[in-house]
């Protein structure tokens, strides 16, 4: 009998668990500082940012997009997320040159940062085709977090650089999502020895086949591995 994925609703649970975490967070900043968080309905800033999803919500994300989305309308946005991802690759080469070139990493980041790519399941009127599922880093986006000790907050907020606001540890909510991927790549018996570390954008997410031969399920490895 060939390998199947198993049943990975504890994990999407465990995820969503997490996920509610995060919007009382999001929720907290936005009680104390109503006045500068600006977050509101066709406002898309954050549509534009590019980020990478673990393993965990990548499978999340890739399900709840192929039971939200079926025929023509499912088939428009694998086709637009195809072409988001070739924009992202050639980002991400860039980046690997740059790098390999000995260019400084700060420099580097900055230059990411400001990379504006429009996330696939953005719509025309600006709203999010999937907003009950979007991703942890979309539901933070709007109140000041920080990451490897630097601060940062979206520029159409209030929030003024320098001034004492309470802050999401990004580096805190990543590593939960990390470590729920490697339980889950734990439970796939994977071949793959790194999957818990894939990271891929929303686009990537959107059109793999995530079957037993992508995840390595119980030893199963790919064909042209």
């Amino acid at each position: 009998m060939s390998a199947v994925v198993p049943d990975l609703s504890e994990f999407f649970s465990r995820y969503e668990a997490q996920r509610a975490e995060a919007d009382a967070l999001f929720a907290a900043v936005r009680g104390r500082h109503s006045d500068l968080v600006v977050c509101r309905e066709g406002c898309s800033s954050c549509c534009h940012a590019l980020f990478d999803l673990t393993l965990v919500e990548a499978l999340y994300l890739n399900r709840a997009f192929l039971r939200r989305f079926t025929g023509a309308e499912r088939f428009g946005l694998i086709d637009r997320a195809a072409g988001t991802d070739r924009q992202i690759a050639k980002i991400k080469r860039k980046v690997f040159k740059e790098s390999q070139a000995g260019k400084d990493s700060n420099e580097i980041l900055s230059e990411v940062a400001a990379v504006s790519v429009r996330c696939p399941l953005l719509g025309d009127d600006e709203r999010c085709l999937m907003y009950e599922d979007r991703p942890i880093t979309c539901r933070l986006y709007g109140v000041p977090t920080a990451i490897g000790g630097k601060a940062h907050t979206c520029g159409m907020t209030g929030f003024k650089a320098g001034e004492p606001y309470p802050t999401v540890a990004l580096d805190k909510v990543q590593a939960r999502l990390v470590a729920l991927s490697e339980e889950l790549a734990a439970t796939l018996h994977s071949a793959y020895s790194q999957l818990a570390s894939m990271y891929v954008p929303v686009s990537t997410a959107l059109i793999t086949e995530f079957d037993a031969e992508y995840l390595g399920v119980n030893g199963l490895r790919r064909k042209e591995d």
